[in-house]
């Protein structure tokens, strides 16, 4: 027998149904909370607790699932022009709490960023020491952000320490500045931007908000998510052996799907993904 064709989804019907079975999942979660209630208690009164202890402390905090879309792009990251690297805004932002340090030998800038900017932690290179010697962590750490002047000596300390995790400051991801202004507004920034890249096939994953930003929210990130990727699209594209644009049949767009962080991978109708379809981000049906 001849295998299936996976159903596609416009992306608003495809949103739909994530957000539904989120909420399917916390009503679950929920009952299952509820249900064994009783076996929670004894078995901390069983370790020893007191009767007032041994009741739950507050009320079940449900999971918030972070919505994430997959697109595959016609490109093979190999070839030049075609490893796409950046960051995009989205208009309601991530969701999440964003981990940010600063580097800079600008010490009123440091002092601004972490004082009102929310920085982690903010310095120059006595900050660098410090994390070169163990004594401040950049496990929990997201980003970081530096000013141009630092980073000779950000890069000699720390390149080894920064760039396997991804936190090397970099113009072409949008964190590495020559205003302190711009850093300043960037830093306040932070938890709507979120970074990309293309994987060696070609993917690129990006999270585009919470499962409690409802349809709407989640469709206008994903909308921005999709007019960035359409905009570095490059002259050059294709994974074949000439990796050349060749004709108007050769797609940049090639596949795409939404998932949830506990839920199944929906894929999406490319005719609704793609930013030079009169259908991008509609259902074609109700047109």
């Amino acid at each position: 027998a001849h295998p299936q064709k996976t159903p596609e989804f416009a992306v608003p019907q495809a949103f739909e149904s994530i957000l539904q079975d989120t909420q399917d999942r916390i009503a679950f979660r929920q009952q299952k909370w509820e249900r064994n209630a009783q076996a929670r208690k004894e078995k901390r009164l069983k370790e020893g607790a007191d009767a007032a202890s041994a009741e739950d402390q507050g009320p079940y905090r449900n999971q918030d699932e972070t919505v994430s879309m997959a697109i595959n792009l016609n490109l093979d990251p190999r070839r030049p022009g075609q490893a796409l690297r950046g960051t995009v805004a989205l208009p309601h932002g991530t969701g999440k709490k964003v981990s940010v340090m600063v580097f800079t030998e600008n010490a009123d800038l440091a002092k601004t960023a972490k004082e009102s900017g929310g920085a982690l932690h903010a310095g120059g290179e006595e900050l660098i020491d410090q994390i070169a010697n163990g004594e401040v962590t950049v496990d929990n750490l997201d980003r970081s952000l530096a000013t141009q002047e630092i980073m000779p000596k950000l890069s000699k300390a720390l390149a080894r320490v920064l760039g396997p995790r991804g936190l090397m400051p970099n113009p072409k991801v949008g964190t590495l500045f020559t205003d302190a202004d711009e850093l300043l507004q960037s830093l306040q920034q932070q938890s709507q931007n979120v970074q990309y890249r293309t994987e060696k096939s070609g993917i690129v994953h990006v999270p585009i908000g919470k499962a409690s930003f409802g349809l709407d929210k989640l469709v206008d990130n994903a909308r921005s998510v999709c007019k960035e990727l359409q905009s570095v699209k490059p002259d050059k594209y294709g994974k074949g052996k000439s990796g050349k644009k060749m004709g108007k049949n050769v797609r940049y767009w090639l596949r795409a799907s939404v998932s949830a962080t506990q839920g199944r991978g929906v894929r999406l109708d490319m005719r609704t993904v793609d930013p030079s379809s009169p259908y991008f981000m509609k259902d074609p049906d109700s047109m």
